[in-house]
C-alpha cells in the first residue's frame, strides 16, 4: 500500500470510529403527508383500522386491549431524510395495526412518538431520528375496539 492510499485509509478509520462524526438528528414531517405517500410503498396502511394521533378525539372506546410500541428502520443511502423518514413511518404504522388485529381490536389510539424514550405527542406530525445511515420511526399507541355507534 502506498503512502496516499494508507494515509486515505487512516482518514477513513478515524472518522468511522469518531462519534461526533454521527449524525443524529430528530426530525419532525407530517403524518397526513406520509399516510397519503404510504399508498404507495409495499407496506400499505389498512384503512379497516383506523389511527388516532396524539389526543385527537376518538368515537367512544369500548374495550382497552393494551398498549404496544413499534420501532421501526430504513436505510438512508440515497434517500432524503424525509423519503427514508417516511418510510419507517409506515413501516411503524403498519406494524401498529397488525398488532391491532392479531388483539381483535379495530383502532389504534393515543399515537405518539418516541425518540430514546423522550415521547412527543402531536396530532399533526411524527419524530424521526435521522442519521448518516439509517433513519428510525417508534410510535407507541393503544389498541383497542371502538364502538360501532
Amino acid at each position: 500500500m502506498n503512502k496516499g492510499m494508507l494515509a486515505f485509509a487512516c482518514v477513513v478509520a478515524v472518522a468511522v470510529a469518531t462519534p461526533s462524526f454521527a449524525r443524529d438528528d430528530r426530525l419532525k414531517f407530517p403524518v397526513e403527508a406520509a399516510l397519503t405517500k404510504g399508498q404507495n410503498y409495499k407496506e400499505k396502511v389498512d384503512p379497516s383500522i383506523r389511527l388516532y394521533f396524539g389526543e385527537q378525539r376518538t368515537p367512544k372506546v369500548a374495550k382497552k386491549i393494551g398498549e404496544w410500541t413499534s420501532n421501526k428502520k430504513t436505510n438512508a443511502a440515497n434517500k432524503s431524510d424525509q423519503e427514508a423518514c417516511d418510510l419507517a413511518f409506515i413501516s411503524a404504522v403498519v406494524s401498529l395495526q397488525d398488532r391491532a388485529k392479531r388483539e381483535g381490536g379495530n383502532a389504534v389510539v393515543n399515537i405518539t412518538s418516541v425518540y430514546k424514550n423522550e415521547p412527543f405527542t402531536s396530532p399533526k406530525e411524527y419524530m424521526c431520528g435521522a442519521g448518516t445511515f439509517m433513519s428510525g420511526v417508534a410510535l407507541r399507541g393503544t389498541v383497542v375496539t371502538l364502538d360501532k355507534k
